[in-house]
């Protein structure tokens, strides 16, 4: 049985009220699939297409993995399981179609965790991994926020033990130095199969064994990402023992990850470069300008100032990863850069796992404006292939074919999350953001409806003017003109308008009893209404 506190009690009772629990609303039996899952249609067949295919490619993608009884998302393709560095998070991305795949992707690795508190890396059909710790977006973030918008206690109190433990293990075993940081000792660590950022290392650890490196010149490493999950987890330990009703705990993890951010931002940051680096065991960095300046933004390492120069230097940089398919995995114009393109290469390629984690920052750091370029892009390369794979050209949108099989379960959800972001309704924590573009070719004869949190629906219709918002039956809003996003408490409360396009915009807003408003809007300004 999966238990459950209401969103109040969760956010603000001790751990004696998680005694009583009970069943949530919207689970359902076996694999059957939740009746009101969301809904999108247009009239705009290629896009329809394109969406329909994802969600088969994700339906198929859930599968039972050996040593756990219960269905998870498996990341699809040649990769036959789930791994802890992506599995989570895309189950919590497809969460509002399959609740219980979305639990069960969480607690496969805290079932599987070792004695000593080591989660698995991964669980595939061949093995359950211990070999690296692979780790980039932190399960522990993933978990909070599931156990919270589901109000489930009982994945609560598993998340917090099981993410505490690991947090130890890793400043046991990841820590040799004693410098509280992260460090890698392989490739596979952070992931980046193929980077030259690991030119010349391992891919594992020796006899699969991740308390250990091999003896090699350079062994271990700082990372800055796998510091900065740590970061991200630590803030989301604190918020689940708040939740708990452990204040002193989540204290004490509040304190932590302070810690290890300074320690980032101290010592793995080259201001000359503006970037972050690897920090190898003879004291010299690792100068390759990869996506782990991205990731270290996806936890929201560096603060706005900071980030602002990493925008202009790097990440926005035409040059550097904004190609016209964005966000490449090594800057194009470092000399690593690898051409041509071999498959499962983080050497240069656009990766769909980077597309997937770009909402977890370009919104916290205000660019949803530029985030509409990037999702448009990458909807258009996944409608001109329909193969749903890993990798593309940064350059020219072509997908890596080849070695890089079909149905990759990352693809798939960029192309669902994405069309949500672009003309859609998404569920945030205690508001709802209505991305409204009026003449987008996903909008053409567009219908959504979105399940919510406790209970009622957000749902979109657009016609050839505008679109009309309404929650839970009730009309809410009438937008028209240009692109905005409205942003409103969950009970439709306003709140603001949000400028997502990356031209100057002029929008109509209607609502309920109020007088039509005219609104001009600057991408990504902010106007309180």
């Amino acid at each position: 049985m999966i238990h459950t506190l209401s969103r109040r009690a969760l956010l603000s009772a001790g751990a004696a009220g998680l005694a009583s629990l009970s069943m949530p609303r919207g689970v359902w039996a076996g694999d059957t699939q939740m009746a009101d899952a969301p809904r999108f249609t247009t009239t705009n067949s290629a896009w329809q297409t394109a969406y329909d295919k994802a969600l088969e490619v994700l339906a198929g993608n859930v599968q039972v993995m050996p040593y756990v009884t219960k269905p998870v998302l498996i990341e699809g393709s040649v990769y036959r399981g789930i791994w802890q560095e992506c599995g989570p998070h895309e189950a919590l991305v497809y969460r509002k179609f399959r609740p219980d795949v979305a639990r069960n992707s969480h607690l496969t690795f805290f079932e599987l965790q070792r004695a000593d508190g080591q989660l698995p890396a991964n669980n595939k059909v061949a093995e359950t991994g211990f070999g690296q710790i692979q780790m980039v977006v932190p399960i522990a973030a993933t978990a909070w926020e599931l156990a919270r918008d589901t109000g489930d206690g009982e994945l609560l109190e598993a998340a917090y033990r099981a993410c505490g433990a690991w947090d130890g293990w890793l400043m046991r075993y990841r820590n040799t130095r004693g410098t509280g940081l992260v460090e890698g000792f392989c490739t596979y660590d952070t992931g980046h199969d193929n980077s030259p950022r690991w030119a010349g290392m391992p891919n594992q650890c020796p006899n699969k064994d991740a308390r250990r490196h091999h003896d090699l010149a350079g062994l271990p490493r700082l990372c800055p990402d796998l510091s900065a999950t740590i970061y991200g987890a630590r803030r989301a330990l604190a918020d689940m023992a708040r939740a708990l009703g452990r204040t002193t705990e989540a204290d004490r993890w509040t304190e932590q990850a302070e810690v290890i951010r300074n320690l980032i931002l101290s010592k793995l940051y080259v201001a000359e470069d503006a970037a972050f680096y690897d920090l190898d065991a003879e004291g010299k960095f690792i100068r390759v300008r990869s996506d782990v300046i991205s990731r270290v933004c996806g936890e929201h390492v560096v603060d706005q100032a900071l980030f602002d120069t990493l925008w202009t230097r790097h990440l926005h940089n035409p040059k550097a990863f904004w190609g016209k398919y964005p966000l490449s995995s090594i800057a194009m114009d470092d000399p690593a850069f690898v051409r041509p393109i071999p498959a499962n290469s983080w050497g240069g390629a656009s990766q769909g796992l980077t597309a997937l984690r770009a909402p977890r920052w370009m919104d916290h750091y205000g660019h949803a404006a530029e985030f509409t370029e990037m999702m448009d892009r990458w909807c258009e390369a996944i409608q001109a292939d329909l193969t749903f794979r890993q990798q593309m050209d940064p350059d020219t949108g072509l997908f890596t074919h080849g070695e890089d099989h079909p149905n990759y379960s990352p693809t798939a959800l960029v192309m669902v999350d994405y069309t949500w972001r672009l003309i859609g309704v998404v569920e945030e924590p205690g508001s709802l953001f209505w991305n409204i573009r009026p003449g987008h070719k996903a909008a053409q004869g567009a219908r959504l409806s979105l399940p919510l949190d406790g209970g009622g629906s957000a749902s979109v219709a657009y016609d050839a003017r505008g679109a009309d918002l309404t929650l839970s039956g009730k009309p809410l809003a009438r937008v028209e003109g240009g692109a905005a996003r409205l942003i409103t408490a969950k009970d439709g409360t306003p709140q603001a308008l949000l400028g997502i396009s990356p031209q100057a915009q002029r929008v109509s807003l209607r609502m309920p009893g109020r007088a039509v408003r005219q609104f001009n809007l600057k991408p990504n300004q902010r106007l309180a209404i």
